[in-house]
């Protein structure tokens, strides 16, 4: 039977591997580079330890692309972890076998295995990113992904003099898997970080790292990009650089509207393209991010330094960004967030869908699952457990796209609601009973081609006071439409609906004790996963999955080639 059995999968690899050389040939070749995931020492914060790298950087090494590009990348597993990558706001038209989550799109790479992936852009521009999709590998695999313009076509803004890619991150001294394993064991919440890094160091309001300090360096009356991704963990941020005012005109991979302003508020997931030009007194001038209010979060300021180049006395200490609001400015947030709209021109046309086919209503919460005579971490000797329309979702024994694509039965329901089990006060001090526990289930929403559909995230107080959400789709970029405090109103909140020209993003923060609602068409066939970006909140299950039906022709159905080349590499490991 053995033998019988690897005869079978090698005829099947011979097979699939003609198909696939066959549908490649009319094809130029695809350009590839390879990565080496391994442990490697980093010192921080006065102590030393292993973390999990990307050819040895942390941050990670920048892809840099133009739009419409297509990109292999061999990734090469000698960690001790399980991992996958992801390649945050790359839209990967009907391409979900590289997307890249755990058990949602593929099974994880092993240690000691290899895989490929094959990132298709479309219509992205600008900056992006990508990271690890397994448990809390992201905290030190990551990396920024540049999409430069076409060749003929330019920026539509003015051409900065030089730039330079931001990485906002997390430091845990201990081991970041440990942290998320132990977590997850005992029911209760995580360590949060011990410090936020700007490319990968805390700076010198820290100890032990005045040294390490990140610097660029700026010549006086130049403009400069700055390329501001947030890839930390558990906290959202405002950012701001002393003295210096920026216009953003960026976000998520698409053109906005210059805002001209003196902060930015930047949540996990999120990137931002700012021009900043160095028009003020040579010297030096810090760069800072701190966090904004959550339940748990490391409320300590990461700082980097700008250093104008010429002749002139520095100064003892940097002028620090005196209108970097305060941690618990919710109006510094609100101020920021509505200013963000797309630039839609004529070069950079949006398709806003006018007329919704699908609505759904998800609520967004943070409750607890009873342990056996209450042994748990959490509250009142509970289990933590986040979900979304009161689901936490259960991560699968085979990843959801196999099982959907090979009709594998018992892996995941179709059923995820959408509307919400119960209707109440979302946002009052005091919840019922019967809206603290959520049920557990592997559950994905069926979508039909090219539909239009219109989500409406409601933030909910149960159990613990209400944070910021950063909700993020993978497969899509999609509109931020509106959004607003308290409990959403059918009746009258669509009414303030911005259908002209909303911003075009990949991950949208829904307001502590409130809502947001996001429209998109679902054109890119597939399972793409849907979650919190805040990890800890990810963790807990507040997570589920959309599947998008194949249209009636082969360039509306999924992408076979990516299929055969993924088996391929799956039976090569085994």
């Amino acid at each position: 039977m053995e033998l019988k059995k690897s005869l079978k999968l090698e005829l099947l690899g011979i097979f699939l591997l003609n198909v696939f050389v066959v549908s490649m040939a009319a094809t130029e070749p695809i350009p590839s580079i390879n990565w080496v995931l391994k442990e490697t020492k980093y010192t921080r914060l006065c102590s030393s330890k292993k973390i999990l790298t990307v050819n040895g950087l942390f941050p990670g090494p920048t892809l840099y692309v133009r739009k419409g590009d297509r990109l292999i990348v061999n990734v090469q597993n000698q960690g001790k972890y399980n991992v996958t990558i992801h390649w945050h706001g790359v839209k990967q038209p009907r391409n979900p076998w590289s997307d890249g989550p755990e058990y949602v799109t593929q099974c994880p790479i092993r240690p000691g295995a290899n895989f490929s992936y094959e990132i298709i852009f479309s219509t992205e521009e600008g900056t992006l990113w990508w990271h690890a999709h397994s448990d809390w590998t992201r905290a030190t695999v990551h990396g920024p992904i540049i999409v430069y313009p076409e060749i003929g076509t330019t920026y539509p803004f003015p051409k900065p003099h030089a730039e330079f890619p931001i990485v906002l991150s997390s430091w845990f001294k201990g081991d970041v898997m440990e942290i998320i394993q132990s977590a997850l064991e005992g029911g209760g919440e995580t360590n949060k970080s011990d410090a936020l890094t700007i490319n990968g160091q805390p700076g010198d309001l820290y100890n032990c790292s005045k040294n390490g300090t990140f610097n660029i360096l700026v010549n006086y009356g130049k403009r400069y990009l700055l390329r501001v991704i947030n890839s930390i963990m558990n906290e959202e941020v405002f950012f701001a650089v002393a003295h210096h005012n920026f216009t953003v005109v960026g976000t998520d991979g698409a053109y906005i509207k210059p805002i001209k302003t003196n902060y930015i508020f930047i949540t996990p997931g999120q990137t931002m393209d700012i021009l900043m030009t160095a028009d003020k007194s040579p010297s030096h001038y810090y760069m800072a991010a701190r966090a904004y209010e959550g339940v748990v979060y490391d409320n300590t300021t990461a700082t980097a330094i700008v250093k104008y180049i010429g002749n002139y006395t520095a100064p003892s200490t940097p002028a620090f960004p005196s209108n970097l609001p305060n941690y618990t400015d919710i109006d510094a947030v609100t101020s920021f967030t509505n200013r963000i709209k797309a630039l839609a021109s004529k070069e950079y046309p949006i398709d806003v869908p006018q007329k919704v086919d699908t609505r759904l209503f998800i609520t967004i919460s943070v409750g607890s699952i009873p342990c056996p005579n209450d042994s748990c971490d959490g509250p009142n000797g509970s289990r933590l457990a986040a979900s979304l329309n009161n689901v936490s979702f259960e991560e699968p024994a085979v990843d959801l796209l196999q099982a959907y694509y090979r009709q594998i039965e018992g892996i995941f329901t179709t059923d995820f609601p959408s509307v919400p089990p119960y209707f109440f006060n979302f946002t009052a001090d005091e919840m019922p009973d019967n809206v603290l526990i959520p049920s557990t289930g592997t559950k994905v929403k069926v979508l039909e081609f090219n539909s239009s559909v219109e989500i409406v995230f409601q933030g909910t107080n149960v159990l613990s006071a209400a944070e910021n959400h950063p909700m993020h789709l993978h497969g899509f970029s999609f509109y931020h439409v509106g959004s607003g405090f308290g409990n959403f109103d059918n009746s009258t909140d669509p009414k303030g609906y911005n259908l002209v020209d909303p911003p075009e993003i990949n991950t949208v923060g829904v307001p502590k004790n409130g809502w947001a609602t996001i429209r998109f068409r679902a054109d890119n066939p597939g399972v793409w996963f849907m979650h919190c970006h805040l990890e800890r909140h990810s963790s807990w299950g507040m997570d589920m999955a959309f599947i998008v039906k194949n249209g009636s022709t082969r360039s509306t159905s999924l992408y076979f080639a990516s299929f055969y080349f993924s088996v391929l590499l799956s039976l090569s490991q085994l």
